[in-house]
């Protein structure tokens, strides 16, 4: 069921969707969370798609803020909220409130987002593209316990991380993170299988991919040992390379689905390493609601303390091999000059 109002208030609002409940028959709220997403028309769809699928595992209300441009000076001054309720099926898993901002009360989300909130549940803001440069001190992020961002959206990814490092606050996360946990969980079984200790490590993927950074600084940082940065085709990830005193650990995953794990004196596995969609993400997100502290250890790592390895052309699809990307003889200059060269131009 959809609800569409014009020029409304968050008082409106709430009534239609007490309104909406009722007109379905389900008056009883089992709603969870409050997901709060900010995000432009552009991204509106894409965002609340993958927020309805992650409400399968976490019924939530949803509040979509779209902030409109208005076109006009007089159009600018005069402030005007409009909103979509949706419940029922037309929301996933609880309740749906898009919301269109216009002329001032943009710059005062909050003040419309305030009397939406769940009484008496976590908060969670959202930011699928343009994040506030401190999530912890932006109007709508401090309403919330979680604030989860998404590097990969930005401009300048890798430069986007030590900013990000430079003003965390507990409650912080990256999607970025998010989409290498499923590799940290491999690399750290793989080195429950052996007894010995690692003295170097290469990180390859994409060039412009903050996830093969965080990687790169998050076994760095639990490790002690150094980590240098490959570049190759993609897609994302494509593989990481630990030189152990037992032998060369290497995880390659050239297909961006199924990678192989290959471990001195045993044979090569198949493991399933699937690149996931935005709603798999969001949904891990959600089911933590505490301060993600060895994210926060990775992330203050810092950039400008990986190695520069060589760099690596690999063909598409196809990830190049340990030795040739550690016999090539042009050295790999660090990501964060990379950026800034990619920034000038």
């Amino acid at each position: 069921m959809k609800i569409d109002l014009t020029d409304t208030t968050s008082s409106k609002i709430n009534k239609a969707l007490v309104q909406g409940r009722r007109t379905i028959g389900t008056p009883a709220v089992g709603m969870v969370l409050t997901l709060v997403i900010v995000t432009d028309e552009e991204n509106a769809y894409d965002a609340l798609k993958a927020a309805d699928d992650a409400s399968r595992e976490h019924p939530s209300r949803k509040l979509v803020v779209v902030k409109r441009v208005s076109r006009s000076p007089r159009d600018r001054a005069q402030a005007r909220l409009d909103a979509e309720v949706r419940v029922g099926t037309d929301a996933g898993t609880g309740e749906t409130v898009v919301l269109r901002l216009y002329g001032d009360i943009v710059d005062h989300a909050q003040s419309v987002v305030l009397p939406l909130l769940l009484p008496d549940a976590p908060v969670v803001v959202w930011w699928p593209v343009n994040a506030p440069t401190d999530p912890a001190r932006d109007a709508l992020g401090k309403l919330a316990q979680r604030r989860v961002t998404d590097t990969y959206a930005a401009e300048h990814p890798v430069e986007e991380l030590t900013a990000r490092a430079e003003v965390y606050t507990p409650g912080d996360t990256d999607l970025a993170w998010t989409r290498i946990t499923p590799w940290r969980s491999m690399l750290a079984a793989a080195l429950d299988q052996v007894d010995c200790a690692v003295t170097s490590v290469e990180v390859e993927g994409e060039e412009f991919n903050p996830s093969c950074e965080l990687l790169a600084m998050w076994l760095a940082d639990r490790l002690s040992v150094p980590v240098k940065r490959a570049v190759s085709a993609g897609p994302g990830l494509t593989a990481v390379r630990m030189e152990t005193t037992c032998g060369p650990i290497e995880l390659d995953r050239a297909d961006g689905s199924l990678a192989t794990l290959s471990v001195e004196g045993q044979p090569d596995r198949g493991v399933a390493l699937k690149r996931r969609e935005t709603a798999e993400l969001i949904a891990e997100e959600l089911r933590r609601l505490d301060p993600d502290d060895i994210y926060a250890s990775a992330l203050r790592f810092g950039v400008h303390r990986l190695g520069s390895g060589s760099q690596t052309k690999a063909t598409a699809g196809v990830s190049a091999g340990a030795n040739g990307t550690s016999e090539a003889a042009a050295e790999r200059p660090t990501p964060a000059t990379v950026a800034k060269k990619a920034e000038s131009k």
